[in-house]
């Protein structure tokens, strides 16, 4: 039995360093195998990414092609008002940016553009008067990314 008055001794607790690792520590980093597997993924990601991104920049032309149809459009319409007609297929978009010298000859021609644009694939646009689809419009005609006219992938400015 303890006596009453005597106090008795604090246990001291002493923190001896050991060989043994502490579970915390037991893994210190990542594996080879880890890591092929975590940039494994990574080049997955990125891949799709990619290739998600492709048809991104092909809608873009597209909508390049349609900006295009439009401008042209609007020059097209104020050389009719400056010389009474559109410009003949064999005058061309030319029209736009140098007098013709083809019949019929405009009366009064005005530059209504600097320079003709080239759709998005490098190609000068075509044009018909009468359009091939509407006779009674003109048609302005991308040839498309194979570059090659009357195949599928062209684009005309009197598709729906």
């Amino acid at each position: 039995m303890p006596c009453k008055g005597i106090a008795r001794p604090i246990a001291r607790i002493s923190f001896m360093k050991t060989n043994r690792p502490n579970r915390f520590h037991l893994k210190s980093g990542f594996t080879l195998l880890e890591m092929v597997i975590v940039l494994g993924i990574i080049a997955m990601i990125l891949g799709g990414s990619i290739f998600a991104m492709k048809n991104i920049g092909n809608a873009a032309k597209l909508k390049q092609v349609d900006a295009d149809a439009n401008a042209l459009d609007s020059a097209l319409r104020m050389y009719k008002l400056n010389a009474g007609n559109y410009p003949t297929k064999q005058q061309g978009l030319d029209a736009l940016v140098t007098r013709p010298t083809s019949a019929p000859v405009p009366k009064r021609w005005e530059k209504v553009m600097d320079r003709l644009p080239a759709d998005p694939w490098g190609n000068p646009y075509g044009y018909w008067f009468p359009g091939r689809k509407n006779a009674s419009e003109f048609e302005i005609v991308s040839k498309g990314p194979d570059g090659q006219e009357g195949t599928e992938d062209d684009l005309s400015s009197q598709d729906d």
